[in-house]
């Protein structure tokens, strides 16, 4: 029995769209769908001038370490 969903109940839209694209792109697809809705945090233009890029040797250092 196919009943339509409660839109008032957030918990089951999300349960059931996410099955709906799991149907019709995959698990894989259904990861990347998501991934395009990520906005991120901070502030890149800000934060990419606090910290001054590596160095060759600091980054084999760093890479050495692990």
């Amino acid at each position: 029995m196919n009943t339509t969903p409660n839109i008032n109940n957030l918990v089951e839209i999300r349960k059931i769209g996410l099955q709906a694209l799991k149907e019709a792109l995959g698990p894989v697809g259904l990861v990347r769908f998501i991934q395009q809705y990520e906005s991120g945090y901070g502030d890149y233009t800000e934060e990419k001038y606090q910290k001054p890029d590596a160095t060759v040797e600091e980054i084999d250092i760093m890479l050495r370490r692990r």
